[in-house]
C-alpha cells in the first residue's frame, strides 16, 4: 500500500465551510425541489448537507416505541445539498451569492454580491 504524501492527507482533512447557516432563507437551484424557498433549519457541514423547512418532505414509516407513542407514517424534511441552494437576500429579496467581508471593528459579515448588504444582524 503507497503512503499518502502530507498534501493529500490535509486536502482530505479541510473541507469548505459552508456560507449557508441556520435561520436563513434560502431558494433551491437544483432537483426535483427546484423554486421552493425555506428557511434552513440545520446545516451539515461535514456532510455538505442541509434541511430547508417545508422542502424535500420525505415518507418515514416509524414503529411504536420509547420515542414515538404512536407508530404510522411520519412526514419530515430530507436533507438536501448545500450546493443546490442559495441565499435570497433580506435586503433584495432576490436570491444572490455571498461575499465576505471585514468591518472597521475587525468582525467578518457575509454580503450580497446584488446590493451589497451585510446578510448578519
Amino acid at each position: 500500500m503507497e503512503e499518502k504524501s502530507r498534501v493529500q492527507e490535509l486536502k482530505e482533512v479541510r473541507k469548505k465551510h459552508p456560507r449557508v447557516k441556520k435561520d436563513d432563507k434560502v431558494i433551491v437551484i437544483a432537483g426535483k425541489e427546484k423554486g421552493k424557498i425555506g428557511t434552513v433549519l440545520k446545516v451539515d457541514s461535514e456532510k455538505g448537507r442541509a434541511v430547508v423547512e417545508k422542502v424535500n418532505v420525505v415518507k418515514k414509516h416509524a414503529r411504536p416505541g420509547p420515542q414515538t407513542a404512536q407508530g404510522g407514517i411520519i412526514e419530515k424534511e430530507g436533507p438536501l445539498n448545500i450546493s443546490n441552494l442559495m441565499i435570497v437576500c433580506n435586503k433584495c429579496a432576490e436570491p444572490t451569492r455571498i461575499g465576505m467581508r471585514r468591518l472597521e471593528d475587525g468582525a467578518k459579515v457575509r454580503v450580497c454580491k446584488k446590493c451589497g448588504e451585510p446578510m448578519d444582524g
